[in-house]
C-alpha cells in the first residue's frame, strides 16, 4: 500500500467511516478469534489442519503434547467455528471450517515472513 499525504476529514467524511465499522457483535467475535490465535498450539493444530483433515491422536503425535490441551485446543477452535468435527466410525476427524480461515492463515503467514 502506498503512503500518501494525509489530509484530515470533516465531519462527514469521519461519520462515513464510523459508519462503514463493523457491528459491535461482529468486532467483539473477531476479538475472541484473533485471542484464540495468539496461543502456539491452536495455531499449530491450524496449519496441520490446512494440511488436511486430522483426529486428535494424528495431532497428538505430530505435535508431541498431551491429548487433553488437543482437546481443549480443538474445543475452543470450534467453539469460534474455525474448524469443524465429523464422524468417522468411533474417530472425531477435524477440519478447517472454510475457505475464510483458510486465507486467514495464509494471509497472516505471508505478512510475518515476508519481510524476514
Amino acid at each position: 500500500m502506498e503512503m500518501s499525504e494525509h489530509i484530515c476529514s470533516d465531519d462527514i467524511v469521519i461519520a462515513k467511516k464510523i459508519k462503514e465499522l463493523p457491528s459491535d457483535d461482529s468486532i467483539s467475535h473477531m476479538s475472541h478469534t484473533f485471542n484464540a490465535l495468539q496461543c502456539t498450539t491452536r495455531l499449530k493444530i491450524l496449519f496441520l489442519l490446512l494440511q488436511g483433515e486430522m483426529c486428535v491422536k494424528e495431532i497428538k503425535d505430530a505435535l508431541g503434547i498431551s491429548q487433553s490441551s488437543i482437546s481443549h485446543s480443538l474445543r475452543n477452535l470450534r467453539q469460534l467455528d474455525l474448524v469443524r468435527v465429523k464422524k468417522e466410525g468411533r474417530f472425531a476427524v477435524y477440519y478447517v471450517a472454510d475457505e475464510h480461515v483458510e486465507m486467514l492463515m495464509s494471509m497472516c503467514r505471508e505478512h510475518v515472513e515476508e519481510n524476514k
